[in-house]
C-alpha cells in the first residue's frame, strides 16, 4: 500500500509535468472506486489550470487556479502516471486528466480502493483532512508532541504512531523501521515511554521517511512512480519483511508478530 514516501514521490514526480497546464478533458472509465468519483468532476475542472501539487498525509492535492482542489488517494494499489494522448489506456486505467499540450495524468488502480474527489471548500476543512495530526517531516512534529499525547495510553507504541490523529503518514513499514532505529519494542505501551525516548523516536521517524523519499519509496508489490518505475527503499529495510533473517546490528533472528492485525517486525535484542 502506498504510504507517505510513495505519495510524496508521486507528487514530486507529477508536479513539473502538470503545473500551469490547463485541463481540456477528464475521462472517467470507472466511477466506482473506494468512494464514487465526484459526479461533475469533468465540468468542474474543464478550462482550469493546475496551480499547485501538494501532499497532506497520504492524499495528493491538485489545486486549480480557481477554487477546486482534487483530492487523490492511491488506496492499496493505485498509481498516477504521466503519459500522453497517443498512449492508449489499459485495463485498470480508470481516469485520465488531459491537458492542453496532450499531457495525460493517468490514474491506475487494480484493486479500486483509491479515491478521486473534488472540493471547493478550504482543504483543511474537508472531512478527510480536518482531524489529521501533524506532518512527520514538519517542525510541529516532535518528541514532546508524542510524549504529551501518549500520557496514560495503553495502546502499543506502534499503533500509537500509526494513528493519523497523532501523526500522519507513518504506515506499517515505516513504523517498524523507525522503532528499530530508535531501539524501542513495538509492543511497549505508548504511555510507558519516556520523553527522551520519544525525542529519539521522532528523529528516527523523520530520518527513515527522508531516506525512503530519497530512494523513491518502497515497492513490495504494486507501487510505481509517475514513470511506472518502482521505488528502491525496500533494499534498505532493516527489519520489515525479514522474519528469521539476521539482525543487521546483532545477528539475532528478526521476529514477527501481529499488532492490531498488521505484521510487525523487530529485534528482541536491539529493541527494548
Amino acid at each position: 500500500m502506498p504510504e507517505l514516501p510513495e505519495v510524496e514521490t508521486t507528487c514530486n514526480g507529477i508536479r513539473p509535468h502538470i503545473i500551469g497546464k490547463t485541463v481540456t478533458d477528464v475521462i472517467i472509465r470507472q466511477n466506482q472506486l473506494r468512494w464514487p468519483i465526484t459526479d461533475n468532476l469533468r465540468e468542474l475542472l474543464l478550462g482550469q489550470s493546475i496551480e499547485s501539487v501538494n501532499r497532506r498525509a497520504k492524499y495528493c492535492l491538485l489545486k486549480t487556479n480557481y477554487t477546486e482542489t482534487v483530492i487523490i488517494h492511491l488506496g492499496m494499489s493505485g498509481s498516477l502516471r504521466i503519459t500522453d494522448t497517443d498512449n492508449p489506456a489499459e485495463k485498470h486505467d480508470h481516469v485520465d486528466f488531459v491537458f492542453n499540450d496532450k499531457t495525460v495524468l493517468r490514474f491506475n488502480d487494480t484493486r479500486r480502493f483509491g479515491a478521486i474527489l473534488a472540493t471547493s471548500e478550504p482543504i483543511e476543512q474537508h472531512k478527510l483532512i480536518h482531524s489529521l495530526g501533524p506532518e512527520p517531516l514538519s517542525d510541529q512534529f516532535t518528541g514532546n508532541h508524542l510524549h504529551r499525547l501518549s500520557k496514560d495510553k495503553k495502546a502499543t507504541v506502534k499503533s500509537f504512531i500509526m494513528d493519523g490523529h497523532n501523526v500522519v503518514g507513518v504506515g506499517n513499514i515505516y513504523a517498524s523501521e523507525s522503532l528499530f532505529m530508535a531501539g524501542i519494542l513495538p509492543t511497549r505501551a505508548a504511555g510507558k515511554i519516556s520523553l527522551k525516548r520519544y525525542q529519539k523516536l521522532a528523529a528516527c521517524i523523520k530520518n527513515v521517511l527522508h531516506q525512503a523519499i530519497n530512494q523513491g519509496g518502497t515497492t513490495l508489490r504494486d507501487f510505481v512512480n509517475e514513470q511506472g518505475k518502482p521505488g528502491y527503499f525496500q533494499q534498505s529495510l532493516a527489519v520489515y519483511g525479514r522474519k528469521d533473517e539476521e539482525c543487521i546490528q546483532c545477528s539475532s533472528p528478526i521476529k514477527q508478530l501481529k499488532i492490531a492485525q498488521r505484521a510487525s517486525y523487530f529485534c528482541s535484542i536491539c529493541q527494548k
